[in-house]
């Protein structure tokens, strides 16, 4: 198989759950692997580079290699306690399975974030706010998270429904391990931050700030609503600015 074909594989094969379960060697499933990590180094680090690119091109740079970190190590430490979990459930499915399944997830992941890179780079080219940006990334962030988590939930199901090598009860944990890896990689973003900095700072590698993701959040919220509440207390109504108008006359002919 070429090199092309074997990336190619990467995307066909998760748009059949089968393929999850067809007789591979060993070689045959290592290269597949390896292509999967290729893909999302690649996807991850090229999304991270549009992150940091709002700020500067050493902060693009340094953004791309965090959102890989980011990813690797989500993966790293959170597949031991899903491949333990699953054994003392009698899963069946090979280890290779598992991390053919668990990469798929993060391959369909960082595809779809890396497909919403140009509407990030309008909005960043056309003045989008510090704040609006931020809220922005992680909107899709979970948007592509879901689907990923999504895709790996139906290759579980084929396994348990179609193959019967799986548990039915097995599926009910890894919607539970799926949460617990949401917030290991919350937890891991939130101690890589700044992947993007407001242009009005400096670059900084790591930020040092008290607090957590969700009061980030809550506080970019706050500082895109403040704005707009700025703008109606001190809108002046039209009967106002006619008064303005006639006091300005007056005063002139007084003088």
């Amino acid at each position: 198989m070429t090199k092309a074909g074997g990336l190619l594989e990467v995307f066909r094969i998760f748009q059949n759950a089968e393929s999850y379960f067809e007789d591979r060697d060993k070689e045959q499933s290592g290269r597949l692997i390896l292509n999967q990590l290729l893909v999302i180094c690649v996807f991850t680090f090229l999304y991270g580079v549009v992150m940091g690119s709002y700020h500067s091109f050493l902060q693009s740079v340094v953004a791309g290699l965090k959102v890989t970190f980011l990813f690797y190590s989500a993966i790293l430490i959170c597949f031991p306690s899903f491949y333990v979990i699953q054994q003392v459930l009698g899963s069946r499915l090979t280890l290779r399975q598992m991390v053919l399944i668990i990469l798929s997830g993060f391959v369909l992941t960082s595809a779809i974030a890396v497909s919403f890179a140009p509407i990030v780079i309008l909005f960043q080219l056309t003045g989008g706010n510090y704040h609006f940006l931020q809220l922005l990334h992680v909107t899709i962030y979970v948007f592509s998270g879901i689907f990923g988590m999504k895709l790996m939930i139906d290759a579980l199901k084929f396994a348990c429904e179609k193959k019967d090598i799986y548990p039915r009860t097995g599926v009910n944990v890894f919607r539970i391990w799926m949460i617990i890896l949401a917030f290991v990689g919350i937890q891991i973003a939130w101690n890589l931050r700044p992947f993007m900095c407001n242009k009005t700072e400096e670059f900084k590698l790591f930020r040092k700030y008290e607090g957590n993701f969700y009061t980030a959040i809550v506080y970019s919220v706050q500082q895109l609503v403040k704005p707009a509440e700025r703008e109606s207390r001190f809108e002046v109504r039209p009967e106002t600015q006619e008064q303005v108008t006639d006091t300005a006359l007056l005063n002139l002919i007084k003088k």
